[in-house]
């Protein structure tokens, strides 16, 4: 059949053009969000995105002042992002594309899937117990469902490593 190969090539090079994109927030389940994300990667093809919204400097009087914590925020979220990179590549055998923003994270991250054709899918995990999933997904979920731009998976943030490989 004249085009299969081609068309087998172009289905695999999408495969590997997948993002799993990972918000890096300060919660227990990043973790279960990230393994998932990288078992994903490394199973069926695909990279890592990690994004760390980071909050802006309310009013400070000095302004020096402000642009000073700006600044040691934002080193921290690059240190962050760092460590989180050596285990993503140590899990997928690749780097992921790290994303530092300002602002509130939904908002941020809406204007990331907007503006992001690369990203496939947003994985994030559930927080466990009764108070609800965490807030972002219960925006995600609700009120702001109708601007995602991708398909949202949502992991139980109890699962640990057996349970990941298994259902990855």
């Amino acid at each position: 059949m004249p085009g299969t190969e081609e068309s087998a090539a172009a289905a695999t090079a999408a495969k590997r053009d997948r993002i799993f994109l990972v918000v890096v927030d300060d919660s227990p389940e990043r973790a279960v969000a990230l393994r998932y994300a990288c078992l994903r990667a490394r199973k069926g093809g695909g990279r890592v995105a990690l994004l760390r919204v980071i909050e802006p400097v309310g009013l400070v009087e000095w302004a020096g002042v402000g642009v000073m914590m700006q600044e040691e925020r934002r080193e921290e979220a690059e240190k962050m992002l760092s460590g989180l990179a050596a285990e993503v590549n140590e899990i997928t055998g690749g780097f992921p594309i790290l994303i530092i923003r300002e602002g509130e994270a939904r908002d941020e991250l809406l204007k990331l899937l907007e503006a992001d054709p690369r990203i496939s899918i947003l994985v994030l995990a559930m927080a466990p117990g009764t108070g609800g999933p965490g807030p972002l997904i219960t925006a995600l979920t609700g009120r702001y469902a109708s601007r995602l731009t991708v398909p949202m998976t949502l992991v139980p943030g109890t699962l640990d490593e057996k349970e990941l490989d298994r259902i990855t």
